[in-house]
């Protein structure tokens, strides 16, 4: 060997031990970090994705960062190609000085989609990396698979990723359906998809009363319940919410938790109510977390008669973002007591939901330790479909224990309007202030809420009171609907001090009144508001008055009173109360 040869042998050997050096270190990275810093091994890769066929596509550059597997030899090199043996080293030294005095020959290299794997010339490859080459020449034969394999993926990876493959293998979806990726990110989902699939070639079965091929199950199953959800995640950006997951991953998570609450709830739930408490229940953003937690301490922390859950506005704003339709009442939530207020409560729950072509969900409540009374909740059931069916509204019921505040509390968040009877308004002193239940669920609530007397009202003649507040605009934007949609009469009143000060307010009213195409009547006075709204209703025969909900801080308003209760004391005829 001439002393040149010695010396570039020389210089490689330090070249080996820097790049040992560097694997040792990239190693305890991958310990402390948790992400494997081993190469991919073809054979495990192969099997478990099923890789087929093996077209010779001839000498290609190749980039260096996309060959991350080796033929047998995966516990020689790190995923960067750095050496792991020290025995390795004389070896290594030696490809590394004849390259400094010639050009290797081509390695040679299996590619599985995106994916590289070395079969003859890892030492080549290895000190190609370490001098800094970015592409180096390769013969290349290439294998076929039906999933989708790229330089990022990490061994964990081939777990979901055989799964996938088996799952298309059972399905043909990727046939079936050219172009369709139902890649995940964890293990697990395709066994729920394929239970999905099952489920739904049963249901075809019953409905056209014959057995449906898998195939076109299949097939089915993607274009009418997989895609539109897939759609409604792409639509609203949820995924920004969720960095590293898969649309496919959303799809399960929300068709599994829209199953557990409709289980729970006795109703179905649209998925995009679903998907978006799913975000606000589970996302991992920062700001999220910290509301999350704000809302756990403020629940702890603030007595019940005390707490707020939310700004006004706050349902508009959720209800528009996800509006299916042009109704503004697509699920209605009636507590059911069985006595005659229950009743009245139900038949105006019918009558909106009738106009609305809304589905009505009805909650019986019964005490924890209560007596089970078959007899009598089996004749609230048969009452409760006779009415619903005498009108032809879908309706559902059902049968809970515990408190009437916790059910209808718990089931408000997924419906539009809740219906009470206003037999039991909060009372005037503060001990009836604080054991109202109303009156927790209307300072809880985002919903309106609908309190209806032992009258039936057609609630086809309107009076809102407008103050100007956010509460009473909300009272506003539903009045407007109302009154658009059912073309009755809508009386505004405002009681101010001054003339100049309701002109004002009854001003904003009107443009946007104006603004919606629907003409109201509008009143001022002055003196006691709930004088002054109970003489209006009366004067121009109403049957609905529409108000905003509480205004002042829950502490003032539960020692000194509010206007709110002491209309819900006074009046005679439904008021459907806004936040």
């Amino acid at each position: 060997m001439s002393d040149l040869d010695r010396f570039r042998y020389l210089e490689a050997v330090q070249d080996f031990r820097r790049a040992r050096r560097r694997a040792e270190l990239e190693h305890i990275v991958a310990r402390l970090t948790g992400r494997p810093a081993g190469l991919l091994c073809y054979q495990d890769v192969a099997e478990r994705l099923k890789a087929m066929g093996g077209a010779d596509l001839g000498l290609q550059t190749v980039p260096l960062d996309a060959i991350v597997g080796s033929v047998g030899r995966c516990g020689e090199f790190t995923r960067e190609f750095l050496p792991l043996l020290d025995e390795d080293q004389a070896r290594w030294a030696r490809v590394r000085a004849a390259a400094e005095m010639s050009v290797l020959p081509p390695v040679k290299l299996y590619k599985i989609d995106q994916v590289y794997f070395v079969l003859d010339g890892n030492h080549r490859v290895s000190i190609a990396r370490q001098r800094g080459d970015t592409h180096i020449p390769a013969h290349v034969i290439e294998l076929t698979t039906r999933v989708p394999l790229s330089p990022d993926d990490q061994p964990d990876d081939l777990i979901w990723k055989a799964e996938y493959a088996g799952f298309l293998e059972r399905t043909r979806l990727d046939q079936l359906r050219p172009g369709a990726d139902l890649s995940v990110s964890v293990a697990g989902q395709y066994r729920i998809l394929e239970e999905h699939i099952q489920v739904h070639r049963y249901y075809m079965g019953l409905e056209r009363k014959s057995e449906v091929p898998y195939e076109e199950a299949v097939a089915h199953w993607y274009d009418t319940v997989y895609l539109p959800l897939v759609e409604a995640i792409r639509a609203t950006d949820i995924l920004d919410d969720f960095p590293g997951r898969t649309e496919t991953d959303l799809y399960v998570w929300i068709s599994e938790y829209r199953s557990e609450l409709e289980s729970r709830l006795g109703w179905q739930i649209h998925p995009a109510e679903v998907a978006a408490d799913l975000v606000s229940r589970a996302s991992p953003r920062l700001w999220r977390v910290v509301s999350r937690l704000v809302d756990r301490l403020r629940e702890r922390l603030i007595p019940a008669p005390l707490y707020v859950s939310a700004p006004p506005g706050h349902w508009r704003q959720e209800h528009l973002a996800m509006r299916r339709n042009d109704r503004l009442f697509n699920d209605i939530l009636v507590a059911l007591d069985g006595r005659e207020t229950g009743w009245r409560a139900l038949d105006h729950a019918l009558e909106i939901a009738r106009r609305e072509e809304a589905r009505l969900h009805a909650v019986h409540v019964i005490p924890p330790d209560g007596p089970p009374e078959e007899a009598r909740l089996a004749a609230l059931q048969d009452e409760f479909r006779r009415r619903c069916q005498a009108v032809g509204v879908q309706g559902d019921l059902a049968i809970e224990k515990g408190t009437v505040l916790h059910h209808v509390g718990e089931r408000s968040q997924w419906a539009d309007l809740i219906v009470v009877s206003l037999s039991y308004p909060p009372g005037p002193r503060l001990t009836r202030r604080l054991g109202s239940g109303l009156r927790l669920l209307l300072r809880h609530t985002t919903r309106p809420v609908l309190a209806v007397p032992n009258t039936f009202s057609p609630l086809d003649r309107l009076l809102l009171a407008y103050d100007g507040s956010d509460e009473a605009d909300e009272a506003l934007f539903v009045s407007t609907y109302l009154a658009g949609q059912r073309h009755c009469g809508l009386v505004v009143l405002t009681v101010a001090r001054s003339l100049r000060a309701a002109a004002a307010i009854q001003a904003r009213a009107q443009d946007y009144l104006e603004a919606h195409d629907v003409p109201a009547l509008l009143v001022r006075e002055s003196g006691p508001v709930v004088g002054a709204i109970l003489k209006t209703a009366k004067a121009h025969a109403t049957n609905l008055t529409v108000l905003g909900s509480y205004r002042r801080p829950p502490l003032v308003e539960l020692l000194f009173g509010s206007t709110l209760e002491a209309m819900l004391r006074a009046s005679r005829q439904p008021l459907l109360i806004c936040r």
